[in-house]
């Protein structure tokens, strides 16, 4: 099964389907097949016969850092005719996102956020508000600098934050783009559990810690809970995250991540220019 996926390792171990982000070198960011692939893992573990659980984490010391820079900065420039025919190309480019969150906001297992170490924009925006449970190593912060980028909360962030941590909170992680540690996170609720470890003694616990619920606790119960709990906030899920992608692409019609960018640059060669006349 796994020779099917090239960015991700995906193993089931008895009731427990497990997805691992496996771009490690690039901090698991959303590049090459990760994200298709990880779309077709919850495809498969969405009708799977014998699986309660379904856990999501990350190979190496990074979750993910959201989107691959490098990737799209080599993409280059397009001219367009109108703002009409930019936006749409913005939208066709969001589109693999927003089928990843419906997979996650339609999915029928339980699922567990395994969140393994940092998760920087994406990465830290798209998986919290979504997941049923998170465990989370203790090197587990999160950021999401969307303002400083001209961007916006992405993929229906902006929401679901609010209902997992409250709207004060909220407003200061995605607003300020403040890096929120793990501690903070488990006080604040975001969190269920916080595991001391990492790499795979962490992998280990979380496993560990749901074969133990497991063993406790009927599946299709717990499943069943996770029916009830989803069904009248589903469409609403889903209106936050297409609300969130047409705002995204607006910012790029107006061209201002481009902007941010290249204030950025300027800034950084007017410190490198300070620091060569000392």
């Amino acid at each position: 099964m796994a020779s099917e996926y090239s960015d991700i390792k995906f193993e089931i171990k008895g009731k427990i389907g497990i997805i691992k982000f496996n771009r490690p070198k690039a901090l698991n960011s959303f590049g090459g097949n990760l994200i298709p692939d990880t779309i077709a893992a919850f495809r498969v573990l969405n009708e799977h016969p014998d699986t309660i659980f379904t856990v999501l984490t990350g190979e190496g010391r990074f979750f993910s850092a959201g989107a691959d820079v490098k990737a799209e900065a080599g993409k280059g420039q397009t001219e367009f005719k109108n703002a009409a025919e930019k936006k749409l190309s913005f939208l066709g480019r969001f589109s693999y996102a927003t089928e990843l969150l419906r997979s996650m906001i339609d999915h029928k297992k339980v699922l567990v956020l395994a969140l393994n170490g940092p998760a920087v924009g994406g990465g830290a925006a798209w998986f919290p508000g979504i997941a049923d449970i998170i465990l989370a190593s203790n090197t587990a912060w999160l950021q999401c600098p969307f303002s400083a980028l001209g961007l916006v909360p992405e993929n229906g962030s902006a929401i679901s934050f609010a209902q997992s941590i409250g709207v004060h909170r909220a407003n200061d992680f995605l607003m300020f783009g403040r890096q929120l540690t793990a501690q903070e996170l488990l006080a604040a609720g975001m969190y269920n559990y916080m595991f001391d470890k990492t790499g795979d003694a962490f992998h280990n616990e979380v496993v560990g810690f749901l074969e133990k619920q497991l063993e406790v606790n009927d599946g299709k119960s717990m499943i069943e809970m996770k029916r009830l709990q989803n069904a009248p906030i589903r469409d609403a899920r889903l209106i936050a995250v297409v609300n969130a992608v047409d705002a995204l692409a607006e910012r790029f019609v107006e061209d201002a991540p481009k902007k941010r960018f290249e204030e950025k640059r300027k800034l950084l060669e007017s410190k490198r220019k300070g620091k060569s006349k000392i």
